[in-house]
């Protein structure tokens, strides 16, 4: 106990945290959605922090690129292509061994993701695309969860609080995820280290806000700012007050994100030159078995863990199969190919 309290005796001391903050974050639970460098950032900062409990949510494996700006994630954890969630709840286990690690290697889907916040306090949304964003937006406001955005491309960096029936929702300030193109990606701006870090910190703060229970002192609005040039805004984008009566989610109960149909879903990933094809109805893979089958069809470079397959194709392309069904095949940008390639080495993805 003396050795709990020293640990978090810099934070006790802050009069806004204090002893009975501190019990209430050590209670609390949070589920990060995404663990790229928000996710990787904010899981860092909360466990040592001392929050009780945090579930990792992430379909991806770490590869050298992202060791720029992931923070959690080491040169091995790319050279034995571990999962992103499980590679950071290991490094988080050892930073503070008495915070909960849960780690989910999952693609979040309408399917799913009532089960990946089940329970929390607050989500934090650390993703890389807007279907899923709107997604955690729908069940954070049907579970009356709150939930902390955040998003980073080139310097630019953004971060909004949303307290379910008390503060705009994300379809109250954007209405709809913008059509494919319409916005930079980190695929075609890049992304600024200091700046994901920035965002996360943000991100953090707000969270931490929300489970001491100093909800008044969130910032209402959406903050944003370029690390490049050193500008920082508040409520840059105007947002009312209160909850739009418009809103087909906050205001009307209609969630379109969570109630879409279950169909397989592409999607090309971010900074990747790779896409991720998703099987319909959430079959599994027998990776032993496949891993067999792969080594018997005369492909020598072959590489599995516990949660994947990793392979090299004689079409040059790299293909990443998870026991979830997925598989991400890096190489190209087309979605057809890549499904081609999955129904050649994996099985029949529809």
């Amino acid at each position: 106990m003396a050795a709990e309290h020293e640990r978090y005796d810099r934070q006790i001391l802050l009069p806004f945290v204090g002893r009975e903050g501190q019990r209430r974050i050590g209670a609390s639970t949070v589920a990060i959605i995404g663990c790229g460098a928000l996710g990787t950032s904010v899981a860092d900062i909360l466990a040592r922090a001392g929050v009780g409990r945090l579930r990792l949510v992430d379909r991806d494996y770490v590869e050298w690129s992202n060791l720029q700006r992931q923070s959690l994630f080491e040169e091995e954890d790319a050279e034995l292509c571990r999962p992103k969630a499980d590679a950071a709840a290991r490094k988080l286990r050892r930073i503070n061994s008495s915070v909960s690690v849960e780690a989910a290697v999952r693609d979040v889907s309408a399917r799913n993701v009532e089960s990946c916040v089940e329970g929390a306090d607050v989500i934090v949304d650390a993703c890389d695309n807007f279907e899923t964003r709107f997604l955690l937006n729908d069940a954070a406001v049907k579970l009356k969860t709150p939930l902390v955005y955040g998003a980073c491309v080139g310097s630019i960096g953004m971060v909004f609080a949303i307290l379910p029936g008390r503060t705009p929702c994300l379809r109250c300030a954007f209405g709809s995820p913008p059509p494919p193109g319409a916005t930079p990606t980190c695929d075609t701006a890049g992304i600024l280290g200091p700046a994901a870090r920035a965002v996360a910190a943000f991100q953090a703060a707000e969270t931490l806000k929300i489970i001491t229970e100093k909800t008044d002192a969130i910032r209402r609005g959406i903050v944003q700012f370029d690390m490049w040039g050193a500008d920082v805004r508040i409520g840059g984008i105007a947002l009312p007050e209160a909850p739009s009566p418009d809103c087909p989610c906050c205001a009307m109960g209609r969630y379109e994100f969570l109630e879409g149909a279950d169909v397989p879903r592409d999607a090309v990933l971010c900074g990747r030159g790779a896409v991720q094809v998703t099987p319909r109805g959430g079959a599994s893979l027998d990776l032993d078995a496949l891993v067999r089958r792969i080594r018997s069809s005369g492909i020598s470079d072959v590489s599995s863990n516990e949660f994947l397959v990793r392979f090299a194709a004689p079409e040059g392309l790299e293909i990443v199969a998870f026991a979830d069904g997925r598989a991400i095949v890096k190489g190209t940008r087309d979605a057809d190919l890549a499904r081609k390639i999955y129904s050649r080495y994996v099985g029949e993805p529809l």
